[in-house]
């Protein structure tokens, strides 16, 4: 499946390098209530177009500025911005916020290159984990994919949380395949569910062998599968970035998605259903010679304990604890 716009910067930087000419400009340490998280991207064109974003305001005009002549320099340039708690709204840096941003001409032969820029964007349409590592000393750049020599464990640890950041005065920024959500069960739930999930990124699946549940008609333009769940779940083969959701309360259809996802790193599984119905669910699976360390990865009750009444308000709810397991980095799988 597609990325969503947002998350095609390398791609666009490639493209207009090869049009002519690009920079990337990178967020790579913030304080305060910066409103763009360390990692965001901004891509700049030779004629200053733009894709992405470093901050929410006219901090853009001036990287936009200082990317134009990187571009003629060749030369990587870091950037600081900061402003008092008066003028922070004018410059989308609330509260007095502070980042730095580092700013990369693609053809230059410091910073990431064109080579660098082409194995990024090769590693990225094969859904492999890597990371951009950048020198601040020397401007020398590496891409280190998921399974490489270079990807050390502190790397690797990054690469699990997702965090992008500073380690040593280099700057690692963090390259993920898109989060991926698999819902169990064409519910009303999983409508607005599937919704929310890819305003956030998810790339998302639903599968329900009943057709009348499971159907275009009900989940327009998704990926829909009517085939039984533990044999879907089996062939995609959740991984760390897998989110899988039961909500049909048939345990003849959930029971055996639950048992597959079990034995995947699925950094979350969320099952619907009250607390004795859960109650009844684990009893199941402890029959079926589940240990309890599996169990206790079940989020059941599924969803945050918002007050959730409507299907939407539930949607929110499950989204919410998918949200908060991914960013805590304290999965029940201890991810």
């Amino acid at each position: 499946m597609n990325r969503p716009e947002h998350d095609k910067i390398p791609e666009t930087a490639l493209k207009w390098h090869q049009d002519g000419g690009s920079a990337i400009a990178s967020v790579t340490q913030t304080w305060g209530s910066a409103p763009r998280p360390v990692g965001s991207q901004l891509a700049i064109s030779l004629s200053g177009e733009i894709a992405g974003s470093v901050s929410g305001g006219c901090v853009e005009g001036a990287v936009v500025a200082e990317a134009l002549d990187a571009m003629k320099t060749m030369q990587p340039v870091l950037l600081e911005f900061g402003v008092a708690d008066e003028d922070a709204f004018a410059v989308g840096l609330a509260c007095g916020g502070k980042i730095k941003v580092l700013v990369e001409p693609i053809a230059g032969p410091l910073g990431i290159t064109e080579e660098i820029l082409r194995d990024l964007v090769t590693y990225r349409s094969q859904n492999t984990p890597a990371i951009v590592r950048t020198s601040l000393d020397t401007w020398e750049s590496a891409v280190i994919p998921h399974g490489s020599p270079q990807m050390t464990e502190e790397l690797m640890h990054t690469l699990e949380l997702d965090k992008s950041g500073m380690v040593d005065n280099a700057f690692i920024n963090v390259f993920n395949p898109p989060l991926k959500l698999i819902v169990v069960g064409g519910v009303h739930i999983a409508q607005p569910l599937m919704q929310i999930a890819r305003h956030s990124g998810y790339q998302t699946m639903i599968i329900d062998p009943r057709e009348s549940f499971g159907s275009e008609a009900r989940f327009p333009g998704e990926r829909i599968s009517n085939e039984w769940p533990d044999e879907v779940i089996r062939e995609v083969s959740p991984d760390l970035r897998t989110a899988v959701v039961t909500l049909t309360h048939d345990p003849k259809i959930d029971d055996p998605a639950i048992l597959e996802t079990l034995k995947t790193p699925a950094f979350y599984i969320g099952c619907l259903g009250s607390t004795r119905t859960h109650a009844k669910r684990l009893a199941r699976l402890r029959e079926k010679a589940v240990p309890e360390d599996q169990l206790t990865r079940i989020h059941g009750p599924i969803g945050l304990d918002i007050g959730s009444r409507s299907p939407a308000e539930i949607a929110i709810a499950i989204m919410a604890e998918i949200t908060q397991t991914l960013r805590s980095g304290k999965s029940k799988n201890e991810i």
